[in-house]
């Protein structure tokens, strides 16, 4: 499985994706969920996936291939002109790949389903995110949604939901992330580290923080400590039930 969160800030976009996948309690591996495509002045484009790594690796490396290949370049990443655009050539491209390894065309429920977190920001525009389904239709991040969440999400919830301020610092916001990924990694096997971020400043339109936080992360151990000395503290300190 997969835990991937994208969240809109004033500052920008914050990213950040677990690395583990998994076929059985005995075959555990660590991929990459996170790609990044650039042209520094330009446009930053951040994309977390998941579902069937198969189907997920697929689009990447579509995507990538034909933002270099010449003769593929229509349509490519690196040249739509808008986030909109990009998440509609993605979307195609997702539905393009899942139709070809489905033995009865596109279907959602398929073994080879994925769904897709794209984020950036292109020319003079506003950064945009969206969050992309297998049937290929997507929906755009905003002020009632300013943050979304793909994969195993119901652990790592309650806190972005709790916590969450648009005006946070990049700081605060990775602070807040590795809260929510140390809950979904304490109850779900299938979500582990290290985990990828990137943190976009905006209209520098340029790749901003990047990183990897590996499980003995001196900070991120703090965090999954104290987190839960504050939960037993507080636990603690409610009222007794009476019987």
């Amino acid at each position: 499985m997969t835990y991937c969160v994208g969240m809109m800030l004033d500052r920008g976009l914050v990213f950040m994706s677990d690395t583990r996948t998994n076929a059985g309690l005995d075959n555990i591996s660590t991929f990459r969920k996170m790609q990044i495509w650039e042209k520094p002045g330009e446009r930053v484009i951040t994309m977390m996936t998941a579902g069937n790594l198969a189907t997920t690796q697929a689009v990447v490396s579509l995507l990538d291939e034909r933002s270099k290949a010449p003769e593929d370049r229509e349509p490519s990443i690196l040249a739509v002109p808008s986030m909109f655009q990009a998440a509609q050539l993605i979307a195609d491209t997702l539905r393009e790949v899942i139709a070809s390894h489905a033995q009865t065309g596109q279907r959602a429920d398929s073994s080879f389903n994925a769904t897709v977190l794209i984020g950036g920001q292109i020319g003079n525009s506003e950064p945009r995110m969206f969050l992309i389904y297998p049937e290929g239709n997507f929906i755009e991040a905003g002020a009632d949604t300013p943050f979304f969440q793909i994969g195993e999400m119901k652990y790592g919830r309650p806190i972005l939901v709790r916590a969450y301020d648009s005006a946070m610092s990049f700081e605060e916001a990775m602070k807040l992330l590795l809260v929510s990924f140390d809950s979904t990694l304490k109850a779900n096997l299938t979500v582990g580290a290290p985990f990828d971020f990137h943190l976009y400043e905006r209209d520098t339109l340029e790749t901003g923080h990047t990183g990897r936080i590996e499980l003995d992360n001196p900070y991120f151990e703090a965090v999954s400590k104290g987190w839960g000395e504050a939960l037993k503290n507080a636990l603690d300190s409610l009222p007794g039930f009476r019987l």
